[in-house]
């Protein structure tokens, strides 16, 4: 049986940050690993609570939650985001 990979939110556990369900492994950490250069390999040799398929469950879970904010603009031009 194949195990179902859930993101929970508690206010137990890390101050109510969405963590992988059943670590304390906040989601937040998985694409900031990622971007700064991890393999989702790496990833889950420095995490071993970290259940296989977690990786591409958080990056869903941040992907949706980005898709659902509403973006009101501030000013009439828009202005570009500068990643520094």
């Amino acid at each position: 049986m194949k195990r179902t990979i859930t993101i929970s939110i508690d206010p137990h556990i890390c101050h109510g940050k969405p963590v992988i369900a059943g670590t304390r492994v906040m989601v937040w950490q998985i694409p900031e690993l990622l971007e700064s250069g991890s393999t989702a390999g790496e990833v889950y040799s420095a995490y071993p609570t970290v259940p296989k398929g977690a990786v591409e469950v958080a990056l869903h879970y941040a992907a949706e939650r980005v898709k659902s904010i509403e973006y009101v603009p501030f000013s009439p031009q828009p202005q570009p985001y500068v990643f520094a």
